[in-house]
């Protein structure tokens, strides 16, 4: 028995699969809509019209044979992706989330495949699709389609100019005010980002990077240090400054590094909301207001300015890789082992970055700089990020899923990757105390931080403008050898003097230059956050240096 297809015209298909897409997978932009719009619904009423009639001109434009029902169902494929996320999460889908899911590993994309999003990606894609797909579209001889299509969209487009015209000072301000409304509707948002990102992309394939401090020399401290210098640049993942108990926070998330006279800074902003932006800024030598990816990825970094002036750099992952950072120096990607003193699942907790430290310090001859690359606090398996002797703070959350657990064991759980961190921080001290035969000094900085249901936001990435301080706000501590302080001058008053200084990703770049004593054209002194507390803070390299 065959079974019945219901035959439909190309543009009544149009017409309500735009109805669908407005409606369906968009509850976030109609919430945020009855909120701006409050007291006004007439005009969010005009405004869904408009959107109607502008979604439906551009999909009576597509309405064509054998290319039709492939368009339909991709924009609700990805329309049902992204409201998933955008619903449950709080979060905004841009270029920079688009690249943040194509950076995403085969490891961290598995905690994100719920039972919750497998339903709503059934509800909301798998089900109008095959509607979509099982109708029979009927379409008019060519010289008649094109005619009425034509018309359709001169109509369509009509309204959608009406709407506005008639309401354009209270879309204008609204939008000027709230500009997470349109970045929250679907499918045209994602849809946008992903050509943002691959238009992006295909421009940067072939950057050359420009040569950047290649005057940079060591200075006298350094070569009057009598042994090598290693500096430890941990980059943090996800940390927040509010959990950190160092600055503060109702629970004690960092006991061992209260025990160890680290250097604590509590006013540390990022430069970014995520990994992706974060990394490359800090090691770029832009401020932020000054920072795109594309001049990152055209410019030398600090890992090449340290290598011009003759400090050996490495670079030890347990993340998502360097973001391009790591490309001319010496790099290990340390999941790939799958050690299994601390792998699982193709993702491994960050005492294999202690390990890894630990094996290559015999090898550190002269003076290095190691970066290693924190996993960390990284969502939504937070209770994946630490050995269970470190679950402390209970109830905590056991699942990605945060709907299944109530705030207080989200958050719970995520102070347990604090205090892990706490730990991994605390034993690479530890180490660089038991190395006699060097100076050390380590230096931690969060490339972001985290949202953990303030306001309905979770996790991180949100657009800088509307980005909450819990996502901005970064966790930032120094620690120095005894050897450290001695040759290079530390005065350790001026040091907690500054810690509630302003200070920001800005300040990583020079301030690694200076923890190694390299001066050059391309260093400024006033960026380096730890200049007046070193060598009486004027005892620096002189040539090159910026006042």
């Amino acid at each position: 028995m065959r079974l019945h297809r219901p035959v439909i015209g190309s543009v009544s298909l149009s017409l309500l699969t735009a109805a669908f897409l407005l409606v369906g997978p968009n509850q976030t932009f109609w919430r945020k809509g009855l909120e701006y719009f409050s007291g006004h619904l007439d005009k969010l009423v005009w405004l869904g019209l408009g959107l109607f009639c502008l979604l439906s001109a551009i999909l009576v434009i597509v309405s064509v044979k054998y290319v039709i029902k492939p368009v339909l169902i991709a924009l609700v494929l990805v329309a049902a992706s992204a409201s998933y996320y955008v619903n449950t999460f709080g979060v905004l889908i841009d270029r920079e989330m688009i690249q943040n899911v194509a950076l995403t590993t085969t490891s961290e994309a598995k905690h994100l495949f719920t039972p919750n999003l497998i339903l709503h990606l059934v509800l909301f894609g798998l089900l109008p699709s095959l509607a979509i797909a099982f109708v029979r579209v009927r379409h008019r001889r060519f010289p008649a389609k094109f005619l009425y299509n034509t018309l359709t969209v001169f109509a369509l487009l009509g309204g959608a100019a009406l709407a506005t015209f008639l309401n354009y000072s209270a879309f204008a301000s609204t939008f000027r005010q709230h500009r997470d409304l349109i970045a929250s509707l679907n499918p045209s948002a994602p849809v946008v980002a992903a050509f943002q990102f691959a238009s992006r992309e295909m421009e940067d394939r072939n950057l050359t990077p420009a040569p950047l401090g290649t005057d940079a020399a060591k200075g006298p401290l350094i070569a009057k240090a009598g042994k090598p210098v290693l500096t430890v640049f941990v980059v943090g993942e996800t940390a927040r400054a509010q959990n950190f108990g160092l600055n503060g926070y109702e629970k004690n998330t960092t006991p061992e590094l209260a025990a160890r006279g680290v250097f604590n800074f509590s006013n540390v902003s990022s430069c970014g909301t995520s990994t992706a932006v974060s990394v490359p800024c800090m090691f770029s030598n832009y401020p932020r207001r000054d920072y795109s990816e594309r001049k990152a990825h055209s410019t030398e970094n600090l890992t090449d300015v340290l290598t011009h002036a003759g400090v050996k750099v490495e670079w030890y992952d347990n993340d998502t890789g360097s973001m391009r950072v790591a490309e001319r120096i010496p790099y290990e990607f340390l999941p790939a082992t799958n050690d299994p003193r601390f792998c699982s699942g193709g993702e491994c907790h960050d005492e294999i970055l202690v390990d890894r430290l630990k094996r290559a310090l015999p090898s550190v001859q002269s003076d290095t700089v190691i970066v290693l690359h924190q996993l960390g606090s990284h969502g939504p398996a937070y209770f994946e990020r630490y050995p269970k002797d470190f679950e402390r703070f209970q109830p905590a959350c056991q699942t990605a899923q945060f709907a299944d657990c109530e705030r207080a064991e989200i958050v719970n759980a995520y102070d347990n990757t604090i205090l892990y961190t706490d730990h991994v921080l605390s034993e690479i001290i530890d180490t660089l105390k038991g190395e006699d035969r060097l100076s050390t000094a380590l230096f931690f900085v969060s490339d972001h931080g985290e949202s953990l249901g303030e306001n309905g936001l979770y996790l991180h990435a949100a657009p800088y403008f509307i980005a909450p301080s819990t996502q901005t706000h970064v966790p930032q501590v120094a620690w120095f050898s005894q050897s450290y302080q001695t040759a290079f001058g530390i005065d350790t008053s001026c040091l907690k003097s500054r810690a509630s200084a302003d200070l920001s990703h800005d300040n990583v770049f020079h301030t690694i230059l200076g923890l190694m004593d390299v001066s050059t054209s391309v260093y400024s002194r006033e960026l380096d956050a730890f200049a007046p507390c070193r060598g009486t803070g004027k005892t620096l390299a002189s040539i090159g240096t910026r006042p």
